[in-house]
């Protein structure tokens, strides 16, 4: 039964309205020392990140610490919002989804929801994955049952651990959550 640590990045240099790919932010580095040095008594294990700088850069401190590389997990990624908007209009798309549920949300986003979660019950040992807000908010609302597109706010750095029981998603701990105020 694989365990899955989900890492969520660091704070990022920018926010999601202001640029597409942001890398971290000096509170973000420090931020995945700190993860890094949590982590790095369960290992080396496989370590999965997504494709987003803000990923990588917090995958590379444990990476370091382990002396691996990192697999790139597109399936990770963070939610893919439609094609053509501006950095404004993602903003007012993001928040009026996170207030919402998935079921008869588009089919790409459930397309890309069902990837995120079978992404890791695909996973055959213990992992660490660096992941985004929503994504771990997918493998949350799948563990525990809820629909909601928000079921908790993880903050940045912070590891919920789940595991794969028999092809279904268990959460053992929640990671600590931000100081936001959550979409309903």
């Amino acid at each position: 039964m694989p365990r899955i640590y989900m890492v969520r990045h660091g704070k990022a240099a920018a926010g999601f309205g202001e640029d597409m790919d942001p890398g971290l932010d000096a509170t973000g580095q420090a931020q995945a020392k700190t993860a890094a040095e949590n982590l790095k008594g369960l290992g080396p294990r496989p370590i999965l990140s997504s494709p987003l700088r803000r990923c990588q850069e917090t995958a590379a401190p444990l990476a370091a610490l382990w002396k691996a590389t990192p697999v790139i997990e597109p399936r990770v990624a963070e939610i893919p919002s439609p094609k053509g908007m501006t950095l404004e209009e993602r903003v007012v798309w993001l928040r009026k989804h996170m207030g919402g549920h998935w079921t008869g949300s588009d089919r790409a986003l459930e397309r890309w929801r069902d990837d995120c979660v079978a992404s890791i019950l695909d996973l055959k040992a213990d992992t660490i994955v660096f992941s985004h807000y929503v994504a771990i908010n997918v493998l949350m609302g799948n563990a525990v049952g809820d629909d909601r597109v928000v079921v908790f706010s993880p903050d940045n750095c912070s590891i919920t651990v789940f595991d794969n029981w028999g092809g279904k998603l268990r959460l053992l701990e929640k990671g600590n959550e931000a100081a936001l105020t959550k979409v309903n």
